[in-house]
């Protein structure tokens, strides 16, 4: 799928089932750089732009789909923007090699990395992949989480071909290019595959081998933290989940009329799986999930040392 940066104009007369919000006279603007194109992982964001809930808090937020799903954080770190969208691994990944950013929310704090299969083929159980081919799409993280899994299993990587299919997951399952990929999605992939007639069969990451983790992240760069605008922007997160939450329909129709190419059917499976996923607490933070998962990444290689949590964890008070 082809990225660009969209230019997404407001749409009026959505507040559906939510009151009217008082708006401050002075907005403040803030840039928030998603991770990837505008999709149901963002459904807060855009529910907290669309109600006015981030006017609500004095916030005037623009929201940007990159053209390299890579920037975001750097540009950050660069003071480019004020927040990215990025992820748990990578932003250990990022400050481990001198980036100056900081984990400030959560939108998503749980995985949503999975191994899928074919229902119909001859793969039953990750020992089952055995000879066979997995195709995967970021090499390093790919490889580590597979690693982890398949030694869950009594494999290794050796055991195994990998195939790096850049991101065509359902393509590469379907045309049995491959017999499984990893970095599938739980909330898309298995959609995509029956919009297509197919069903997958899936095994969780941290069900096999890997430390759980936080998904999607909200990053800021260390030296420009600002703790009160950020504790602005995480009350008007918190307040857009709990909306959508308790009305998931009305809130669909503000995604889907949010930009014309997200009214299709695999966002509309999506997002009945995903909404539930949404972390209902984006001030949430667990230090010793960092500590965790970064001793992991040692583990497997794609770190020598862990970053020290205190010089890119910060709690922010309610």
């Amino acid at each position: 799928m082809t990225l660009k940066r969209r230019s997404i104009a407001a749409v009026a007369a959505l507040a559906l089932a939510s009151p009217a919000l008082p708006v401050r006279a002075q907005q403040q603007k803030v840039r928030v750089l998603l991770d990837w194109f505008v999709n149901p992982d963002h459904a807060a964001l855009i529910v907290a732009r669309q109600n006015g809930i981030f006017a609500k808090y004095g916030l005037d937020v623009e929201l940007i789909a990159p053209a390299d799903p890579n920037a975001p954080p750097k540009l950050v770190a660069a003071g480019q923007a004020e927040y990215a969208i990025s992820y748990q691994p990578t932003l250990q990944m990022l400050v481990a090699e001198g980036l100056p950013l900081v984990r400030v929310g959560v939108l998503v704090a749980q995985p949503l990395n999975s191994l899928v299969a074919l229902e119909s083929g001859p793969i039953r159980t990750i020992a089952d992949f055995k000879g066979r081919k997995i195709g995967y799409s970021i090499a390093g993280f790919d490889e580590a989480i597979l690693g982890a899994m398949l030694d869950s299993a009594g494999l290794s990587l050796k055991d195994v071909t990998l195939i790096n299919i850049n991101f065509a997951l359902t393509k590469a399952l379907m045309t049995k290019q491959v017999d499984g990929v990893i970095g599938a999605f739980r909330n898309f992939e298995l959609n995509d595959l029956e919009i297509n007639n197919a069903r997958g069969r899936i095994w969780l990451v941290e069900q096999h081998g890997v430390p759980m983790y936080d998904e999607l992240v909200l990053v800021e760069k260390r030296e420009t933290h600002d703790a009160a605008r950020t504790r602005r922007l995480l009350a008007a997160l918190a307040e857009a989940t709990a909306w959508l939450k308790a009305n998931p329909e009305p809130a669909w129709k503000i995604f889907e009329a949010y930009a014309k190419e997200l009214a299709n059917e695999l966002n509309r499976r999506a997002w009945k799986d995903t909404v539930p996923l949404l972390a209902d607490d984006p001030y949430a933070l667990d230090d010793a999930r960092y500590a965790g998962f970064g001793q992991f990444l040692v583990k497997r290689g794609l770190l020598k040392m862990p970053p020290d949590p205190a010089t890119y964890l910060r709690r922010i008070a309610r």
